[in-house]
């Protein structure tokens, strides 16, 4: 569904206020979008000084007060804090007696769907899981980085057009996600984005050891015209010293990381075995090159080392 398409006026969520939970660095931006949406946020709650800094810079003027009054004050609550916590929360507001009939309860974890809301369903709440498939940051950026974002929605079929059309009003785009389906596709996104951020991490470190002054510049183009061939073309973007078989490299690759930065070389293996395994699945390895590839990758080291390139 394009971010361009509006929903059908009857479906569009009538302007709400709305609450935050957990003062992370999702709740305010999700609370800020809606404002920009016109619903109103009227409350906010956080723990750490931190998060009481971020709602107070993303949401000024709206107060902070315990979840429960949270609750109280308003029609649309985000519940945005830790998977962990999510289902003892839930329960805890629910036999309280804290969640109101007709409330619509937000949650944005990607692991969980709809029924880790079911305490609160019993209680008369209207559940949806929202989760924007986007990285953030706890400043105002993150409002601006929502245009286009994916979010992983799941709802019960009668709340669906609810929940696609305060997506869409955050300017994100609606992908429906079964509920049993929620923890694989989250798996995909940690898979995708956070271990992207520790490779990453650790080429620029690698670079800087071996002299280079700005690695984030020299990896800039690098990462992105790999990033931008890899969503075009899969697989068949696989380039390097692994998809070509060149068993000698790679076997200098593992020595001097064992040198230089051992705490990288499981995940140097680790993640060749898997490109070796797809380039082969693929046909862009030949056969007769894996052989020597894969027992390098094996036994660490094994293989005559030859000239990176």
């Amino acid at each position: 569904m394009s971010t361009s398409q509006q929903p059908d006026p009857r479906d569009r969520p009538a302007r709400l206020t709305v609450g935050v939970v957990g003062a992370g660095r999702v709740g305010p931006a999700l609370a800020a979008s809606l404002q920009l949406a016109g619903h109103r946020p009227v409350a906010v709650s956080g723990v750490s000084e931190t998060s009481r800094r971020r709602a107070a810079q993303m949401l000024p003027d709206v107060p902070l007060v315990p979840p429960a009054e949270v609750l109280a004050r308003a029609e649309l609550v985000l519940l945005t804090v830790p998977d962990d916590t999510l289902p003892g929360l839930v329960e805890g507001l629910a036999d309280t007696g804290a969640v109101r009939p007709g409330q619509l309860l937000v949650h944005t974890s990607g692991r969980y769907g709809a029924k880790v809301l079911d305490p609160a369903l019993r209680a008369g709440a209207l559940p949806l899981a929202l989760h924007p498939a986007m990285t953030f940051t706890g400043t105002p950026v993150d409002v601006q980085r929502l245009a286009g974002c994916s979010f992983g929605v799941t709802a019960p079929e009668e709340l669906r057009l609810a929940a696609e059309a305060l997506v869409i009003e955050m300017g994100g785009e609606p992908e429906w996600v079964a509920e049993d389906m929620r923890p694989l596709y989250h798996a995909a996104l940690a898979l995708g984005a956070n271990h992207l951020v520790t490779l990453v991490a650790q080429s620029m470190e690698l670079l800087r050891e071996a002299g280079v002054a700005a690695p984030d510049r020299m990896l800039g183009p690098l990462l992105g015209a790999a990033l931008d061939n890899a969503l075009r073309s899969g697989d068949a973007a696989l380039t390097g010293p692994v998809a070509r078989g060149d068993a000698g490299t790679v076997a200098a690759h593992v020595s001097e990381l064992r040198r230089h930065a051992p705490q990288a070389v499981a995940g140097y293996l680790a993640m060749a075995r898997a490109t070796a395994d797809r380039a082969l699945a693929h046909g862009l390895l030949k056969p007769e090159l894996a052989e020597d590839l894969l027992g390098v990758l094996a036994h660490g080291t094994d293989g005559a080392e030859g000239e990176a390139r």
